[in-house]
């Protein structure tokens, strides 16, 4: 069966974003990408780079994880706003949104239903992994479903913001394995985690 996996950049104090929710890689963001980092993400993850950022860096490589990406509207209308109506063509791309009427991209998927129900079924299909991008949202309604955490820990701390799950989650105590770790000499810590069965 397929997992879902939330691979997502996070502060060493547990954000994703600032607190108005803009993307910390922009170009006014926080972010650091020094270029150990991007060329980890190029050799280990290259399914997960934008469209601008595999053409830009020459990236033409499939992934070995993912093959679906699902996020919410939020971090949808980030790319929208830099002029992307689909950053990642090469994936299967589901966003969920119950105020998205038309979705501004034939290849991406509008999705109103419950986002346990859908991520259930894409369970069950055949195929590679599903990568949960964000946000913070739908990270919160989808926790249980979660089996992977892939942490892109950077080495700073911002204080305030947009946390790895909303504050709608519910209270609900899991334990995670760590299954693989890579330290770059920049300071950023990718850790991989699977969820232990209860």
């Amino acid at each position: 069966m397929r997992k879902l996996t939330y691979y997502i950049a996070t502060t060493l104090d547990g954000f994703i974003a600032g607190p108005d929710g803009s993307d910390p890689t922009g170009p006014s963001g926080f972010w650091p990408i020094p270029e150990d980092y991007i060329q980890h993400l190029v050799s280990e993850y290259p399914e997960t780079l934008p469209v601008q950022a595999r053409q830009a860096l020459s990236v033409t490589a499939e992934g070995t994880h993912f093959d679906t990406v699902l996020e919410g509207r939020r971090s949808y209308e980030i790319g929208l706003a830099a002029g992307l109506t689909d950053a990642y063509p090469h994936l299967r791309h589901l966003v969920f949104s119950r105020t998205l009427t038309e979705s501004p991209d034939p290849a991406v998927e509008l999705v109103a239903d419950d986002p346990v129900s859908t991520v259930r079924e894409l369970k069950q299909q055949a195929g590679k992994d599903i990568w949960l991008l964000g946000g913070a949202e739908l990270a919160g309604s989808l926790y249980a479903e979660i089996d992977t955490l892939i942490l892109k820990v950077g080495p700073l701390t911002i204080g305030d913001g947009i946390p790895l799950f909303s504050h709608k989650a519910v209270f609900d105590p899991h334990n995670w394995t760590l299954q693989d770790h890579t330290v770059l000499k920049s300071g950023a810590v990718f850790l991989t985690y699977g969820r232990v069965s209860s």
